[in-house]
């Protein structure tokens, strides 16, 4: 796929994704699943501007459009670095271990990339998880017609930090370094503390305001 992942048709995605080719992945699926959801924030923040029944919480849509439209944008650059990532990291599975030396430079290669293909998926999952407080502000607050569109934007960012974590864990298994792998392990302890819980109350909210 030697087209851009952000000027791609979704159907050539989505194909690319059904064959054999090992990328785009999991960590591509986890940040465009991360992009809906920030999306639908914008979305509903743009139905919500400049409405005189929302001019009280003008200001604070206002700012929740422009933080989800800055994580849309990240989650789309992120996407683009798994499936670039794993390239890299496909090329230095390939190097040559003829001699000890080449092993080594092999081995080396393949422990820098993988921490890389870490630390993309550690994004995504950050990313995600922002998005939710987003959520929990908008959804007592906009229309009862566009409710709905935070409920799904909260159970794909939750998906998206969950399918992340997948990612993430994968790559530490076959990490060294252990200093690094228990830092990334906490971080990823402190995404998921609550996570349920916080998208949980979301859509109670949704749910409550859907019955009304």
């Amino acid at each position: 796929m030697s087209e851009p992942l952000d000027a791609q048709p979704l159907g050539a995605f989505l194909d690319a994704l059904a064959s054999n080719a090992p990328a785009p992945g999991g960590g591509s699926v986890a940040a465009l699943a991360g992009a809906m959801a920030a999306g639908l924030v914008s979305m509903v923040c743009a139905l919500t501007v400049g409405k005189k029944q929302f001019a009280a919480i003008e200001d604070e849509v206002r700012s929740a459009h422009a933080r989800s439209e800055a994580l849309r944008q990240e989650f789309q650059r992120l996407a683009a670095q798994d499936i670039e990532v794993f390239g890299r990291l496909s090329a230095a599975y390939k190097l040559p271990r003829t001699t000890e030396a080449d092993a080594a430079t092999r081995q080396a290669a393949i422990q820098q990339v993988t921490r890389q293909a870490t630390e993309v998926p550690l994004r995504i999952a950050q990313a995600a998880a922002s998005l939710l407080p987003l959520c929990t502000a908008l959804a007592p607050k906009v229309s009862r017609l566009v409710v709905s569109d935070i409920g799904v934007a909260a159970v794909l960012a939750r998906a998206a930090v969950q399918s992340a974590i997948l990612n993430i864990e994968i790559n530490l298994s076959g990490l060294e370094d252990q200093l690094f792998v228990r830092e990334t392990r906490a971080q990823v302890e402190d995404l998921t503390i609550g996570l349920s819980e916080e998208t949980e109350g979301i859509i109670a909210i949704v749910r409550s305001r859907i019955s009304q």
